[in-house]
């Protein structure tokens, strides 16, 4: 049963799916009983306060040191601009268009504080993307940042419900520093429903149109009680740094909620890349990092060139961590990687490994507060050492904005992420495969990542995708995407893909030197570079597409 709605704009509970598709909800673990009414940014920003921690550093930037006294009174005198100057209620939808800075932060918790409804969006969407989002969520207002004017400019003649845009970074009157100003310090916080929608997440894109999924307040605080706690055990003396937006759900809690619940600080980086991660790691003296296996990857080979001693803590999801990726960083820096699945449906980790408990090449057991298992394909678990679909329960779970495809993420009260595991007699998880990546040759059932791992640990390999292609005499292949390591390498073979004959003999013996022979990739294409979405997941789907194509 849902607790009376504060929302004056009901917008986001008349649009969530009807209450027998959602999933069924774990509040198994003391810290995750909150009472009815809850604000989560209250919680991370005021509570922070009142707990003695003001003048503590909350974020840092390359321009800036913001206390936790600072960062509550810019994100109270945002929230007052949002409700006096712009005349936003609790339940409107609020779009926040920017970069991962101080700015973005402050305005996150102050649309929250307010009692609306935060939509971030990544900040090369086009014009086209920010249209799908806005009308699916009929949003109504938006921050944007000056820098990314144009995009959204261009999509508000196809979006009529959005009346109203200020812009950060301007330094006009009617800009949102100026505006911010002229406010109070302080904000009487929305008293929201612990179970009122406080946040629409739009999934990235890896299977084709993305979805709108909605979050709680409550959901907000247990991701934050849960995968740290249990993984890293954060304080207020850490300092959190990663490379995803914070429009990422992935990159929200590593960046933003993660630190504020733990009163620890983050350092935030507008235009991440491997030099900039480093650079702020050794600047920063950051102690946990949160980014994708790529980066890490990328990152392995220059980290000698930067003192990264603070490092305690480094997290990867996104994507499946190579054991090859995972060896490198780790004799890099000598620092082990807390591998972790999430999604934007359960809006963050909800099976991971650290310290003593890690086992290369396995994500690792559920994080305490949630359950899961493996099932068939109708819907019953199998038992340790089969491959199934993986399926979750936890204090989170899916709920799309009016989408259809909600019948297909929650079956039976399980939340089915679309990712193919087994589970082991030690309660292991291991990936295999998104289940639409799992291939099928000759009868062989062929996971792409373990290929994508064997050829990882070529050294003239830099990253790689395997999928499925049509064959008329085995039905399916295997069929590898390969970017070199080198941009000599890159230049020779990534032009028309062909590359040379004895470069495809030498990575396929050695494929099958490592792995079961009928597994290796019998077509190898080389590219410059993969199709990705704006938060570095590698969209498989196109690149089946194109292997069709040409099949």
């Amino acid at each position: 049963m849902m607790t009376a709605t504060t929302h004056v704009d009901t917008f986001a509970r008349d649009h969530l799916p009807p209450r027998e598709e959602w999933p069924e909800f774990l509040f198994t673990l003391p810290e995750l009983q909150y009472p009815e009414q809850l604000n989560c940014a209250a919680e991370l920003l005021d509570a922070t306060v009142g707990k003695g921690l003001g003048g503590r550093p909350a974020i840092v930037t390359p321009q800036r040191r913001i206390t936790y006294d600072e960062l509550l009174a810019e994100a109270n005198r945002i929230a007052n601009v949002l409700r006096d100057d712009l005349g936003l209620v609790p339940g409107n939808r609020v779009l926040l268009r920017g970069f991962n800075n101080d700015v973005m932060a402050a305005c996150w918790l102050a649309v929250v504080k307010a009692g609306c409804v935060v939509v971030t969006t990544m900040p090369l969407l086009r014009a086209k993307e920010l249209t799908d989002v806005i009308q699916a969520a009929q949003i109504t207002h938006a921050i944007c940042d000056l820098r990314l004017r144009d995009e959204l400019q261009t999509a508000l003649a196809a979006c009529p419900t959005l009346g109203t845009v200020v812009y950060s970074h301007d330094n006009g009157p009617a800009g949102l520093a100026a505006r911010a100003a002229l406010k109070p310090a302080t904000f009487d916080n929305a008293g929201t429903a612990a179970d009122d929608v406080c946040l629409i997440a739009f999934t990235s894109g890896t299977t084709g149109r993305p979805k709108g999924t909605m979050h709680f307040h409550r959901d907000v605080l247990a991701i934050c009680d849960t995968f740290p706690p249990s993984s890293f055990a954060p304080t207020p003396d850490d300092v959190f740094v990663g490379t995803p937006p914070l429009a990422f759900t992935y990159g929200l809690g590593g960046a933003l909620l993660f630190p504020l619940r733990a009163g620890a600080s983050t350092a935030l980086i507008e235009k991440p890349s491997p030099d900039a991660l480093l650079d702020a790691i050794q600047t920063f003296g950051a102690t946990v990092c949160f980014t994708a296996p790529t980066s890490y990857r990328a990152m392995a080979p220059l980290a000698n060139g930067y003192d990264l001693r603070t490092l305690r803590a480094c997290v990867s999801a996104g994507e499946t961590l190579p054991v090859a990726t995972r060896k490198l960083w780790e004799d890099a820096t000598g620092v082990r990687i807390i591998d972790g699945i999430g999604s934007t449906e359960m809006l963050h980790i909800f099976i991971a490994a650290s310290g003593d408990a890690i086992r290369p090449g396995a994500t690792g057991k559920p994080v305490p507060g949630y359950v899961a298992c493996v099932l068939d394909d109708d819907g019953q678990p199998l038992p340790p050492g089969n491959v199934g679909r993986l399926a979750v329960r936890g204090p989170t779970g899916c709920r799309y904005l009016a989408d259809p495809r909600q019948r297909e993420y929650v079956q039976h009260g399980w939340n089915v992420t679309g990712d193919a595991y087994l589970l082991d007699e030690d309660g292991y998880f291991w990936y295999q495969a998104r289940t639409d990546d799992m291939i099928i040759s000759s009868g062989y059932n062929i996971a792409g990542p373990e290929v994508e791992g064997a050829l990882l640990e070529h050294p003239r390999v830099l990253e790689c995708a395997v999928v499925a292609a049509p064959d008329e005499a085995r039905g399916t292949i295997v069929k590898a995407f390969v970017v070199l390591r080198d941009a000599q390498d890159r230049a020779r073979h990534g032009g028309d893909g062909a590359g040379d004959a004895a470069l495809v003999t030498e990575l396929q013996e050695f494929v099958k030197a490592r792995i079961a022979p009928y597994k290796y990739p019998r077509a190898i294409e080389f590219v410059t570079e993969l199709p990705r979405t704006q938060t570095g997941k590698l969209q498989r789907f196109k690149l089946r597409t194109g292997a069709e194509a040409k099949g």
